[in-house]
């Protein structure tokens, strides 16, 4: 094994193998157990091919094993992963037994003949709202017994990047969505250039080599141009020149013959078809003549034999209908709902782009932004994302959610199963006269009693750090309770600075409770980044959309790994980033 790895890594994914195993009939996947590690430890990304092979060991190992040990291991070894894993069903029942309530059946939906896709663009990062229409898609999928693909609609090779379709697949495992057949787009070019010149030659399609700016002057003025009634011969011969290479980007592009009197202006003679001369990540420079979005999908909704089709209402309806017409492939339930916004925070790549490119955020993993990267890095679980899809459904009017609800179903998720440790941000040293000496043990969780207990030890007269924000809320005289220690009474306070004196043990309810820590050498420094929504609602940035907090935590911070969630009392869960910093997930 990598020395690099430490044994609670190397036991973790035996913990993975061995539950991934008894859930697959005895066989554990390396690349189930990979993604199980890298998700809780991202920092191991940066050493994948150790982690592989160490996968790779851990798995072939259980997989000797008979089923029965796997399991007797499995519950002997790691209960917990058993117990998370059987609360985890019970919760995924009752949220998919809420799906009647809020997702409408689907029209002709025909149990174990459902087929239904996912097409992301692998043009950017995956953001939350993909998440959510996985979610829509994937909950119908089991409903109706039906199949699912992960189709990549990779046809404009200057946005593609392999960095992109990894990010997709990784983001649906992390949701647990299971989908049965994956392809690209980008496979099937010779096809999809068959449907284009079936169109050229029924005369539905023709040659255009009028500038951009003109053709969009005359789709908005509802007048055909003079290339539309060209011989059929005449577009022919331009289509073979653009797919041999004869024409440059921008020359010429095969648009479809419409209705430019159509108030539906995705039907005034559409492109369908033209020249991007730009190496693809796939395919390299096998193709320089590319589909249009609406083409693409048309076709390969038919190859893959979707039968319902679930995706946001910014796409063109009728232009696709209209295709479908024309090259005599069968209908598709269509389901157009509203696109997933969230408050002050775009979702669209195209707005995201920006943000990366001009330095307003650090990176598509900035835990402002919503992509999976950014939402998995702040510390909001998947399944809180699928719960709050199932809860709120969708809807085909615009609508803007509060990640307040969001937060919500996160931290009900997060309650249980996150350890509590006290952590002093903005912090006043205070020394308390009189306090006896004390080695304290307090529960990690008010009621998991199997996460344990941490002790702490105060000595008499002790030195400890408290919340700024705390102490200039109170005047000399105010008594409080300093959590799970003892009651104090404020004498003064200054400038980072503050004296009180010991107050006795009595537990009252009535008192302000303060976190504290320490002030010796066990005490650990943190810098917490908090989060906020990039935009204001006016539409302005918002200067402080990421805020850096300082303080210190008690010495079981330093037990923690990167990926944990906790629970600072009075503060928030927050996610370890790396050692010695967090990232507020929310309060």
């Amino acid at each position: 094994m990598p020395s690099s790895l430490t044994p609670a890594h190397l036991q973790a994914m035996e913990k993975h193998a061995l539950l991934n195993a008894v859930q697959h009939g005895g066989r554990a996947d390396v690349g189930a157990v990979m993604s199980k590690m890298l998700g809780e430890s991202p920092a191991l990304r940066t050493m994948a091919k150790e982690v592989k092979a160490s996968a790779a060991e851990v798995v072939k190992r259980v997989n000797s094993l008979p089923q029965a040990e796997q399991q007797k291991v499995l519950e002997e070894r790691y209960p917990e992963a058993l117990e998370a894993e059987g609360q985890k069903k019970v919760e995924r029942k009752k949220v998919e037994e809420t799906r009647e309530e809020q997702l409408p059946p689907l029209q002709g939906a025909v149990e174990g003949k459902v087929v239904l896709r996912l097409p992301p663009e692998p043009s950017g990062f995956m953001t939350i709202g993909h998440a959510m229409a996985g979610v829509i898609n994937d909950t119908y999928k089991r409903f109706y017994k039906g199949e699912l693909w992960l189709r990549f609609e990779d046809t404009n090779p200057k946005k593609v990047k392999k960095v992109y379709y990894d990010s997709f697949r990784d983001g649906y495992k992390w949701m647990g969505i299971h989908w049965e057949h994956e392809k690209s787009v980008t496979a099937d070019m010779e096809v999809l250039y068959g449907y284009a010149r079936r169109l050229i030659e029924q005369g539905q399609a023709y040659a255009c080599a009028c500038p951009a700016d003109r053709v969009k002057k005359l789709r908005f003025d509802g007048v055909p141009c003079e290339h539309r009634e060209q011989s059929v011969a005449r577009n022919l011969e331009v289509w073979e020149g653009m797919l041999s290479r004869k024409f440059k980007e921008g020359e010429w592009v095969i648009r479809l013959k419409g209705d430019m009197s159509n108030l539906d202006l995705s039907l005034r003679d559409p492109n369908l078809m033209r020249v991007i001369d730009y190496p693809h990540p796939l395919v390299g420079d096998q193709y320089v003549v590319w589909p249009i979005y609406d083409l693409e999908n048309v076709v390969e909704d038919h190859i893959c034999g979707v039968t319902h089709v679930l995706r946001s209402s910014e796409f063109h309806l009728a232009l696709q209908i209209k295709l479908r017409e024309l090259l005599g492939l069968p209908e598709v339930f269509v389901e157009q709902f509203s696109r997933f916004n969230f408050k002050g925070t775009p979702v669209s790549k195209r707005l995201l782009r920006p943000l990366v490119e001009e330095k307003m955020v650090t990176g598509w993993d900035d835990p402002r932004m919503p992509t999976i990267e950014g939402v998995r890095r702040r510390g909001i679980l998947a399944e809180a994302i699928r719960q709050f899809t199932l809860l709120v459904g969708y809807t085909k009017t615009e609508h803007t959610f509060d990640w307040s609800l969001l937060f919500a179903v996160n931290r009900k998720l997060l309650d249980p199963i996150s350890r509590r440790l006290f952590f002093v941000p903005d912090p006043v040293r205070m020394r308390v006269k009189g306090s006896p000496a004390r080695a304290v043990s307090i529960p990690f969780h008010p009621t998991q009693e199997k996460f344990g207990k941490r002790h702490i030890p105060v000595a008499a007269d002790a030195t400890l750090l408290v919340p700024s924000s705390d102490v200039t809320a109170m005047k000399p005289g105010d008594l409080f309770r300093l959590m799970d220690l003892y009651n104090a009474r404020l004498v003064s306070k200054g400038e980072g600075v503050a004296e009180a004196e010991f107050a006795g043990d009595e537990l009252r309810y009535d008192l302000k409770k303060l976190q504290w820590v320490p002030d010796d050498s066990e005490k650990k420094a943190v810098e917490v980044l908090e989060p906020h929504e990039l935009y204001k609602e006016d539409g302005s940035v918002n200067p402080d959309s990421l805020v850096v907090r300082n303080g210190f935590a008690e010495a079981s911070l330093g037990t923690l790994q990167a990926g944990e969630i906790v629970q600072f009392p009075r503060y928030g869960f927050v996610r370890v980033d790396a050692p010695g910093k967090c990232i507020l997930t929310h309060p």
